[in-house]
């Protein structure tokens, strides 16, 4: 990522309060164009939700999010949620083929994927000639390429991914984030990765945002505040 990499997403004063408990505090931070931005904290200190504020999956009590330089509250629900793609910790795919899963977005839109864009999709997540497959019978890993490739087969802007590889093996694990960065580079696609695991943070990611209870703990370059955090507050 270049230094002068125009702002694609940016939070101000972002919160999120549910029965008078914070658990999104003030969160202010910018991600630049081909960024990968690592998001880590103890369990409970508000990453998922933080995630979910960033394309509205949960709406902010307080605060806003820009994209590309205006306030998401104006766009329309689902062109904010084809440009600011999400994968879950475990990919729920539909019903159908491959295939038919990487062809949902843009069929939401009224465009309907050729077949060499659906393969080349799933060549780039690792998964050539699984286009007739049935979903349902994939495993963790192959479902979680699914996911991406149809996560990026609309075309986002902006990729969030909520714990991707919480669910699966070392070995595909590995392979996920593997393909992530392969995918993120080749499509010039600014990235949030939620992850409990610091170590993942520092393999996929350039610079880090520690939440702890909601607020913004430490924020900067990877290498520096994995530094901070291995010394203690």
């Amino acid at each position: 990522m270049s230094p002068n990499a125009p702002s694609v997403l940016r939070t101000e004063h972002l919160s999120r309060a549910v029965d008078g408990r914070a658990l999104v505090d003030g969160v202010s931070v910018e991600v630049r164009e081909g960024e990968v931005l690592a998001v880590v904290g103890p369990s409970g200190a508000g990453k998922s939700t933080f995630l979910r504020l960033l394309n509205r999956l949960d709406e902010p009590t307080g605060g806003t999010v820009y994209l590309d330089g205006q306030d998401y509250r104006s766009l329309p629900p689902r062109e904010l949620r084809r440009r600011v793609g999400m994968v879950m910790q475990t990919a729920s795919l539909f019903p159908g083929t491959v295939a038919d899963n990487v062809r949902f977005g843009p069929r939401q839109r009224g465009v309907e994927l050729p077949e060499a864009e659906v393969e080349a999709l799933l060549r780039q997540v690792g998964l050539p000639g699984f286009a007739g497959r049935d979903a349902s019978r994939l495993s963790g890993g192959e479902a979680q390429r699914v996911a991406i490739a149809r996560a990026v087969a609309n075309e986002p802007a902006v990729l969030l991914l909520d714990e991707p590889t919480s669910a699966l093996d070392e070995a595909s694990k590995r392979e996920i984030e593997r393909l992530v960065a392969g995918v993120v580079e080749a499509r010039g696609l600014t990235c949030v990765v939620i992850t409990h695991d610091l170590a993942q943070a520092a393999r996929v990611a350039g610079r880090v945002l520690v939440l702890e209870a909601g607020r913004v703990r430490r924020l900067g370059p990877v290498e520096e505040v994995l530094r901070a955090e291995s010394t203690g507050p």
